[in-house]
């Protein structure tokens, strides 16, 4: 019988739409449930309250409230990295796995990965964010080398998180169509209150490149270090298949 594996995930406390997503990318694995622990996030902005919501300090009380259940993985589903720089996810995980002894990883740094595995060298991004928050998220990727131009970004300019919810699917496949038509070889819907990781599949078959979406990367990066194999995950995308 296989092992049981338990995934922990820290959840922005504002968000509606990753817990069940999650839950339904992981539903054809019998052996692998999820659990999640919230913090206070309400609105993203590039304000000392808005930078504030994601003080290390804060997250940690979460992440070992997920060790108090002896998960096998700690994944933080958020993307607050994209625009208060990598290293910091970096620095998170390596304190979780500090203070917890489980490892750990986020939907950026699982993002990240991929763009090397498909070999992405031009990125749309597509986000429900403030014209300097999305800026600031350029500017990171510039400077790993990713080449994400106004062509190939679109964003919304929302503020507060459970209004990021709201935006209707027609709403992100025109911005994915954008981007592609701009010349992205990959998309990441990047924002993990989006609800688009269900529709990810489609767009792959409907515009011909990976569209990378930040509640699946961390699912599949947990997943990966757990020894499970992704391809029994169907539906959702190539990189349950490919990468």
């Amino acid at each position: 019988m296989p092992k049981q594996i338990r995934l922990g995930i820290l959840t922005p406390s504002s968000n509606t739409a990753l817990e069940p997503l999650t839950y339904q990318i992981v539903s054809s694995i019998p052996n692998v449930s999820v659990h999640f622990s919230r913090f206070p996030v309400t609105a993203i902005s590039l304000s000392p309250e808005g930078l504030a919501q994601f003080d290390r300090s804060i997250i940690m009380q979460a992440a070992q409230l997920l060790a108090h259940a002896e998960v096998d993985m700690i994944g933080w589903s958020g993307t607050a990295a994209g625009w208060m720089g990598f290293e910091d996810d970096e620095k998170l995980c390596q304190a979780i796995t500090k203070a917890t002894g489980i490892p750990a990883t986020t939907s950026v740094l699982a993002l990240n990965k991929t763009l090397g595995i498909f070999k992405v060298k031009k990125l749309g991004l597509v986000t429900p964010y403030l014209d300097d928050v999305q800026e600031r998220i350029v500017k990171n990727y510039n400077g790993i080398g990713m080449e994400v131009t106004s062509e190939t970004e679109r964003h919304l300019r929302v503020v507060k998180n459970t209004d990021v919810a709201l935006i209707g699917e027609d709403v992100l496949e025109t911005l994915v169509g954008q981007v592609v038509e701009g010349g992205a070889d990959a998309v990441s819907t990047f924002c993990t209150n989006l609800i688009a990781a269900h529709k990810v599949e489609l767009w792959e078959a409907k515009y011909g490149v990976p569209v990378l979406d930040t509640v699946t990367t961390v699912t599949w990066d947990m997943l990966r270090q757990c020894g499970v194999d992704t391809k029994a995950i169907k539906g959702w995308g190539r990189i349950f298949q490919e990468a």
